[in-house]
């Protein structure tokens, strides 16, 4: 009898343990439809966006995502579900969107009489109406997506992602609007929807075009939901209570230098809803409505027959709260909607007295593998000189580069100084100079901002130039001036200066310039920021650098790819630091050199090598050339989602791993040893996110391979001896 009872323990031990693991491989499964789904992080090209209407309804779905909207008695949003885990989003209808005109607010679509706001039973259809003040919907347009950026690399770029075979795969839906009232004759609304292909995301964005007479546009809402709260609390304010993680926001409006997103974000807002009157919460203060508007862009003034375009909002319906499977999902939409991103080419940061300098560095970069020049700040390139002499000076030098196959660019400031009283954003405080984010800066919309903007483009138009570096970007100043021919005044000042960014933008790309920006402007061109990072600690002994840099890898590309970011390496003095902190001599500090070369190109992210020179003697030059080589055999891999194995931390082993499920490469790992003796470890390995199953065959940097069989859990053990303060690496195919 005792044997029995241990023999059904281990069997219902063994069938909850297959029953983890089928939900593990198959990951998710439609409920209602009873079919068992791919996880679309591993195999995505199940999902085909679809737009079906039936029933009075108009459906978006792709098999990851369903988005419905009723047709009548007006246009509204009654279903928002994640298929890969059967979450309902969506508690109440809402306005699709909603305009302020002439300080008058009219909501576009949605139906009123739902009375219960905890849940949508869609049986209650018939209580439902529209209210006659409202933009009605009139009809719909199906078309297929293509980028909202026309770009044209002549950068590094993974194979997937170049234009020649990218092709942007969806659907659009844009729901067409107008207005009973006549005081909004022939103002036309139209509602925009892209569903692609892949992945459970949705963009959404609001065109108007204006009718007969001149409006000013106070504020257009671009998506408004009624969403599920993600806690309930009896007492306690917004700001306190968590927000819906089954969805995750991202608009092409961020700034302010901090090199994440979220904080970056200008336009998403969780209001209350003191409609929603059966909530737990006493004072109605649950933070359950999404609103997505810019702060700081009232005022718009609309021309006759003039249109305007609302910002873009991207909504990627998350399945976990898991932040390693969170950000390969979000790095997984910026690949898919911005695969500009994914240009990462290796480039130095020179820092240059003349021409013959400038010349030199591109030799270096022949000799090494290097494939651009960039004329670091501090170095003699001026960019704002549009003469002849300039001109003709820089274009024989971009030649030069170009007949050795090395691209050449240049840094640029914008923001962070002065210019004169009459460019410069005014205080609407003070009525003078100041007020901006970085103190004083130009305004983009005066003639000296608008004029920086066309020297720019000239200069690379010119030149041919292949990268920008533009430092100090438009921050998301506000300008109080009534003479800057950019915009009208205080109102539209933000919204006018960030649309003369983004169209400088969109020019350079269309010529295939690469741009390093240090702010959030990926949505709409710019290629790289910095992997996030403290300017002064380049100042501290390389020592510490070379730690500080592992835990700056891991803690930037948890949302971004690795060629999203940029590090640092001081070859010559940077700020502050005596001789510890830098490596010139390089030949005399080659370890410590090669150490930072692989640990970055092991991440795939890019560093600006800051100085003259890439070599100082043949034993540097050697070193330089073979680290770039095995980075290029390996460029592939090296360039996919990195997560995380252990944080550095100075007193154990740390790394990462880059998983590619579609790649030949399945994963590469990177192991480091910060301490003074070397270190065998046995390490779990998670493989899940490779897509591999059964074995998986690793080879590490000395030539060994061996074979693994695959646990249950998708992770095996491996023993490793890791070199004193070194590294170690291992492909697994």
């Amino acid at each position: 009898m005792r044997l029995n009872k241990y023999f059904l323990f281990f069997f219902l031990l063994l069938c909850f343990s297959n029953i983890k693991l089928l939900a593990q491989e198959t990951a998710y499964s439609d409920l209602g439809a009873g079919e068992i789904k791919k996880d679309w992080l591993i195999e995505n090209h199940h999902y085909t966006a679809q737009i079906i209407t039936k029933d009075n309804q108009i459906i978006l779905d792709n098999g990851l995502l369903r988005r419905s909207f009723l047709i009548r008695p007006n246009l509204a949003c009654i279903d928002y579900t994640n298929l890969t885990n059967g979450q309902q989003l969506l508690r109440s209808i809402e306005p699709e969107a909603s305009i302020v005109i002439n300080k008058t607010n009219y909501a576009i679509g949605g139906l009123k009489g739902q009375k219960e706001k905890a849940y949508l039973n869609l049986n209650w259809e018939k209580n439902l109406h529209a209210n006659e003040n409202d933009f009605y919907f009139t009809n719909y347009t199906i078309t297929n997506i293509d980028s909202f950026v026309n770009y044209n690399p002549q950068t590094w770029i993974p194979a997937a992602y170049n234009t020649s075979v990218k092709k942007f795969k969806g659907k659009q839906l844009v729901l067409h609007f107008a207005s009973k009232l006549p005081a909004l004759k022939g103002f036309i609304v139209n509602v925009h929807y892209n569903i692609y292909d892949g992945l459970p995301l949705l963009c959404k964005w609001v065109t108007i075009q204006n009718g007969a007479d001149a409006v000013v546009v106070d504020r257009v809402v671009n998506e408004v939901l009624g969403l599920v709260e993600e806690e309930s609390a009896v007492v306690g304010k917004p700001e306190e209570m968590k927000k819906q993680h089954g969805i995750y926001i991202e608009t092409n409006y961020a700034f302010n230098n901090s090199m994440r997103y979220d904080i970056s974000d200008h336009t998403t807002h969780w209001d209350i809803d003191s409609s929603y009157t059966s909530q737990v919460n006493y004072n109605y203060q649950t933070p359950c409505l999404l609103k997505v508007y810019p702060d700081k862009a009232p005022g718009i003034e609309l021309a006759p027959n003039e249109k305007f375009t609302s910002v873009r909002t991207f909504e990627l319906l998350m399945d976990s709260y898991d932040r390693t499977r969170r950000g390969l999902m979000i790095k997984k939409m910026y690949r898919t909607i911005a695969p500009w991103v994914t240009q990462n080419p290796i480039f130095m940061h020179l820092v240059s007295k003349n021409d013959a300098e400038v010349k030199a560095a591109i030799d270096q970069c022949v000799a090494t593998g290097f494939e651009a020049v960039i004329l670091s700040f501090g170095s003699h390139l001026n960019m704002e000189d549009s003469s002849a002499q300039n001109i003709n000076r820089w274009k024989a030098l971009a030649d030069y580069a170009h007949q050795k196959n090395i691209l050449l660019g240049g840094y640029s400031l914008f923001s962070s100084r002065t210019i004169s009283p009459q460019d410069d954003v005014i205080d609407a405080k003070t009525g003078k100079p100041g007020g901006a984010f970085f103190g004083n800066a130009p305004c983009f919309g005066s003639n000296w901002g608008l004029g920086y903007r066309d020297k720019i483009v000239d200069f690379f138009k010119q030149t041919k130039f292949d990268i920008w570096e533009n430092d100090g970007p438009y921050p998301g100043d506000v300008c109080a001036s009534t003479t800057h021919p950019g915009h009208k005044g205080l109102d539209d000042s933000q919204w006018k200066q960030m649309n003369i960014q983004k169209g400088l933008y969109q020019s350079l790309n269309s010529m295939g310039v690469y741009i390093n920006a240090p702010d959030w402007y990926f949505l709409d061109g710019t290629h790289k920021i910095a992997v996030g990072y403290r300017e002064v600690n380049f100042s501290l002994s390389r020592e510490q650098q070379i730690i500080l840099n592992r835990q700056n890898i891991i803690d930037g590309t948890k949302e971004k790819t690795p060629s999203m970011g940029w590090g640092f390496v001081p070859l010559t003095k940077y700020q502050g630091g005596g001789p510890e902190a830098v490596l010139e001599p390089l030949q005399d500090h080659i370890k410590d050199y090669q150490q930072l070369m692989v640990q970055y190109f092991g991440a795939g992210v890019q560093a600006c090598y800051r100085g003259p020179r890439l070599y100082d003697t043949e034993i540097t030059r050697n070193m330089v050339r073979s680290t770039i080589d095995w980075y290029k055999k390996y460029r592939t891999i090296l360039n996919a989602d990195i997560i995380s194995l252990r944080r550095a931390d100075g007193r154990d082993w740390d790394g990462w791993m880059h998983v590619d499920p579609s790649g030949t490469d399945k994963a590469f790992i990177m192991l480091f040893n910060p301490t003074l003796a070397p270190m065998t470890k046995t390490l779990t390995i998670p493989l899940y996110y490779t897509g591999m199953k059964g074995t998986a065959t690793f080879m590490d940097d000395l030539g060994a391979t061996k074979k693994y069989t695959l646990g249950v859990d998708h992770n095996i053990q491996i023993t490793v001896t890791i070199p004193a303060s070194g590294y170690k690496w291992m492909v697994i195919r």
